[in-house]
């Protein structure tokens, strides 16, 4: 049975960072629910872990959202939208036709939307493009497991890639230094062949 994902949007109380003061925020979340009333249950279910016993959420609107597939990414900390065009030889016509499907793909940015959109496609038989790729407003994604015992493996791996932060490595002359002197130990390795 496929995925159907609900993007429910709520407004609730939340603290500005910045200003250090609370605020009304208005953010779009994905559920994976079969109904509705699935998906109105999850959202709140799910949101209660972030709010305060005295804070509640207003759902203002949920909606099936029109993705195909979502695909997180480790180290990303954004969802993008790309849309892919699947492009088919019409025998009958003679003519391409493009079907259009949408992937939900976790990045950092763009570009990196593009290569983690790209990696998801590699094993695709038919030709297909990339017409478009914009950042998503979807704040957090939230699936479906049963709590069966594979399922737990795949929410457990899920939420480990949600989860994982961003790594901006910063390299220094110590750092350089090291990779230069351990490539060079790397060569001067000579392996034993077991003919002593």
């Amino acid at each position: 049975m496929s995925a159907t994902w609900y993007e429910c949007k709520i407004k609730y109380r939340k603290l500005d960072e910045a200003s250090g003061m609370q605020k009304v925020a208005s953010e779009p979340y994905l559920v994976d629910a079969i109904s509705y009333t699935e998906a109105e249950s999850r959202i709140t279910e799910e949101m209660a872990a972030y709010l305060s016993d005295s804070d509640d959420i207003k759902i203002t609107n949920i909606k099936v959202a029109n993705y195909s597939e979502i695909h997180p990414f480790e180290n990303s900390d954004r969802w993008f939208k790309s849309k892919v065009s699947l492009i088919a030889f019409d025998e009958e016509s003679g003519k391409e036709r493009k079907t259009n499907m949408y992937l939900l793909i976790q990045a950092n940015d763009v570009k990196e939307a593009y290569d983690n959109t790209v990696s998801v496609m590699k094993g695709t038989m038919g030709e297909y493009s990339i017409p478009a790729i914009t950042e998503s407003p979807i704040m957090d994604v939230f699936p479906y497991f049963s709590g069966e015992e594979d399922d737990m493996e795949r929410i457990k791996r899920f939420n480990e890639v949600k989860a994982s932060v961003p790594v901006v490595a910063e390299l220094n002359d110590d750092l350089e230094l090291a990779d230069v002197l351990a490539s060079e130990t790397e060569t001067d390795f000579e392996p034993r062949t077991g003919e002593e």
